[in-house]
């Protein structure tokens, strides 16, 4: 968070959040997204968490976009909701 709470410590802030991948075909060296000045919110190339599993998907040779298995009440499901891989990182 950006923020520092009453008991001088921070809190969760689920609308802005980083991560680092590399290898396993990553290309390397670059930053997707930017976020406001005190990192409160993206405003800029927003990436959500199901685009980073979408991508790992892709890189280990699963199809995002068409591979589904079948949830226990016997309906069809796609491994991730956004079945987009982050191209800036392919």
């Amino acid at each position: 968070t950006p923020k520092i709470n009453g008991n001088a410590g921070r809190d969760h802030w689920p609308g802005v959040a980083s991560a680092l991948l590399a290898g396993g075909g990553i290309r390397g060296g670059q930053v997707v997204g930017q976020t406001s000045r005190y990192a409160e919110e993206p405003i800029e190339r927003p990436v959500h968490f199901r685009e980073v599993f979408a991508t790992l998907y892709h890189l280990m040779g699963v199809d995002p976009a068409s591979t589904q298995f079948t949830d226990l009440a016997g309906r069809p499901q796609f491994l991730v909701d956004d079945r987009r891989p982050i191209a800036e990182l392919l």
